[in-house]
């Protein structure tokens, strides 16, 4: 590599590095300071008003998957000064935005019905709302990433969380039910989308360069296209369990996708709110790209991996002990679930990488066959084993049809594949021995002796390959070289 390549590799890893720990640190607090809360809610609520709430919030997620049209992420990538497009893109993130928000007003009584509950429809109109905050603040929330901001993003993401949290919670308290969940949501979203305008890099503005309309479209409709098909991926078998078995047991299944979640919440979004940015601070050397992502496997593998087994091991009497009796059915999903959360937070970093690279049409049509498959398994995996089967069918799919189609995507940018299973090689082997051990420990263990093993062994199988990557930590931290070992 160039001494130039060096010092651009350098350069992006350092700021990379300290937004990572921004956003590693603003992921932790928020997901263990509302665990709490959460679970407070759950045992508030019971899973009919949460199996209520989650048909609403499925509505919500689905169109804040292709709100603003992907546009926002041009931002994060452009080559030159954003000032050019920045005001393009808040006018079409706001046009898209408020569209989408009349569709989902105009839906939601069909799709309430559809989930089985009625009931949740006025509740999808009043999640509306948080569309039009979504397209309002996606130019400020794209430049934040772009500058490696995270310290700025942490402010207004804890402040979504905690005033969220703490709005549902007294209102859950005071007997408002599913509705406490909704104005939570809404608080939050609202003082958080604040808190990203005053942050903005730049000033907020609204305006249209036809030069470069044509150019965000072209660049944000794939994207868009994939993250629509992304989300449906994610939520059909959620879909499929509410329009089948209904919102208790979709309160159920959401408990355990939200418990399973932990991991790519912890670990994979936080780094994926740099990696675009440090990949694309690297396009200009394929070399220096290449290491950045050999590098990020090895320590990712060796705490995603431990944890998601511990989940899912532990998942009977993590369920009754922290959530009670009453939430024991979401446990064998659960397990499953966990499975496919250690497959996402792989397909997440393979899918950022293949981004910058401008492999938008390829990742497209990974999305479109995942989606073909995990169809009909979801529907014959709920009809055969209920929620359990929904969990099988996502895992399975996920991992005999999907993981060979990114490792060929990889392949084909010039990714090596050997030492790709070289680098995750180790943590897989441990990871399954812990599952034994832990296992033998559910049969002869008590539920808290079971969690207590579960934690200090997790922690230890962790904590030792992490020791063992820490000098692939330091240059992750420091100045890492283009050199694969």
């Amino acid at each position: 590599m160039t001494s130039s390549g060096h010092d651009a590799e350098a350069t992006a890893a350092g700021n990379a590095s300290s937004a990572f720990a921004w956003s590693f640190a603003n992921t932790v607090i928020a997901r263990l300071g509302t665990l709490a809360i959460g679970i407070a809610l759950a045992r508030l609520l019971g899973p009919e008003e949460f199996g209520t709430y989650a048909v609403a919030f499925i509505a919500l997620l689905a169109v804040l998957s292709f709100n603003e049209l992907g546009v926002s992420l041009a931002i994060v990538r452009w080559t030159e000064d954003p000032r050019a497009i920045a005001p393009t893109v808040t006018t079409v993130s706001l046009a898209m935005s408020a569209l989408i928000t009349v569709g989902m007003l105009l839906a939601a009584g069909p799709f309430a019905d559809a989930m089985g509950d009625s009931s949740a429809a006025g509740m999808v109109r009043a999640l509306s709302l948080c569309v039009l905050i979504n397209g309002a603040v996606a130019t400020p929330a794209a430049l934040l990433q772009r500058y490696f901001r995270q310290d700025r993003r942490m402010i207004s993401d804890q402040v979504n969380v905690w005033v969220g949290a703490g709005v549902s919670l007294a209102l859950a308290l005071s007997g408002a039910g599913a509705w406490s969940l909704v104005i939570g949501r809404l608080a939050g979203a609202l003082t958080s989308g604040v808190l990203l305008l005053a942050y903005s890099p730049l000033p907020y503005r609204v305006g249209l360069d036809r030069r470069h309309v044509r150019a965000l479209l072209r660049f944000g409709g794939p994207l868009a296209g994939a993250s629509l098909v992304v989300f449906a991926i994610g939520f059909v078998d959620q879909l499929a369990v509410g329009h089948l078995l209904g919102p208790v047991v979709l309160g159920y299944y959401v408990l355990a996708f939200n418990l399973s979640s932990w991991p790519v919440s912890i670990f994979s979004q936080p780094l994926r709110s740099v990696a675009p940015a440090m990949f694309a601070r690297l396009q200009h050397d394929p070399a220096a790209m290449t290491a950045t992502f050999h590098r990020i496997l090895r320590p990712l593998a060796a705490v995603a991996l431990p944890s998601c087994l511990v989940l899912g091991a532990c998942a009977p009497d993590i369920i009754r002990f922290v959530y009670g009796p009453e939430w024991a059915p979401a446990a064998t999903p659960l397990r499953w679930l966990c499975l496919l959360a250690a497959l996402r937070i792989f397909f997440e970093l393979t899918y950022d990488y293949l981004v910058v690279l401008r492999r938008s049409r390829s990742i497209l049509a990974i999305q479109l066959v995942w989606l073909v498959a995990l169809v009909p398994s979801v529907i014959v995996g709920v009809r055969v084993g209920g929620a359990g089967g929904a969990g099988l069918a996502v895992a399975g799919v996920a991992g005999v049809v999907v993981l060979p189609l990114y490792l060929r995507a990889l392949a084909g940018v010039g990714i090596d594949l050997r030492a790709v299973w070289r680098h995750a090689a180790l943590a897989l082997t441990v990871t399954v021995a812990l599952g034994v051990v832990l296992t033998a420990a559910a049969a002869t263990l008590g539920t808290f002796s079971t969690l207590a093993a579960a934690g200090l062994l997790g922690a230890a199988t962790t904590g030792g390959l992490l020791w063992r990557e820490r000098s692939t930590v330091a240059m992750l931290r420091s100045r890492p070289t283009a050199v694969v070992s």
